[in-house]
């Protein structure tokens, strides 16, 4: 006689089994931290080290799609810096008592949001990986940058450089960092299976020069712009 208890319980030790059998295979997720530091000229630290953004190049498990906010506030994008995931949407409601029109050119992500005054909110929603350079039609001091990463392997770092990417299983990585003044930083890593601390990565800041950027038609902003 076909016993079904006897069946259940069989198939529910072979699937424990291969289940611990596939967790104890699978390396276990580490974490790296380390520390940022970005020299300007006179040999100054720099005080927007927070700004930069420390990735793990290529591969890795997909970063969960979310929802950010860049304020504009006072002529300025707030924050000046934001990371997301591929598939993310960045708002960018307008906190100013006068009119903005946030656009970029960074193709294949390029956007323009039109006008629109204070109180309300435009998005965007981003399907490509790479730096999105965001600015205002209007005025052409504001400007700000969107990270859109393909992996869940990134940190901003802290005021003091501080760092930690999470989730990292060991293994040979390519570990990168990005700051808008200074050339992109990139480190060979090996994660061991308790994780890797004390990365250290120094940028030179020190000979960057700002640029004028051009309007939303690729243009010279004018003399005159619009009033608000």
């Amino acid at each position: 006689m076909f016993d079904i208890r006897r069946h259940l319980t069989a198939a529910f030790c072979t699937a424990v089994g291969l289940a611990l059998a596939l967790s104890a295979s699978a390396p276990a997720a580490a974490q790296v931290s380390g520390r940022v530091a970005i020299t300007d000229a006179g040999g100054r630290s720099a005080p927007d080290i927070g700004n930069a953004v420390v990735y793990i190049e290529g591969g890795g498990p997909r970063g969960r799609p979310v929802r950010a906010d860049v304020t504009l506030d006072a002529r300025q994008f707030r924050p000046r810096v934001v990371v997301v995931s591929l598939g993310s949407t960045v708002r960018f409601p307008n906190n100013d008592p006068f009119n903005h029109n946030v656009f970029s050119l960074s193709a294949p992500n390029d956007f323009d949001l039109g006008l629109y005054g204070r109180g309300e909110a435009e998005a965007r929603r981003f399907t490509h990986t790479g730096l999105v350079r965001v600015y205002c039609n209007i005025h052409p001091g504001m400007s700000g940058f969107v990270m859109v990463l393909g992996n869940a392997w990134f940190a901003q770092p802290g005021a003091d450089g501080s760092f930690t990417i999470l989730n990292v299983p060991p293994g040979r990585y390519t570990l990168k960092v990005w700051h808008e003044r200074a050339s992109e930083a990139s480190q060979a890593i090996t994660v061991p299976e308790g994780g890797l601390d004390g990365v250290t990565i120094a940028m030179d800041a020190s000979g960057y020069h700002a640029q004028a950027h051009k309007n939303k038609y690729g243009q010279d902003y004018g003399t005159t712009r619009e009033r608000y």
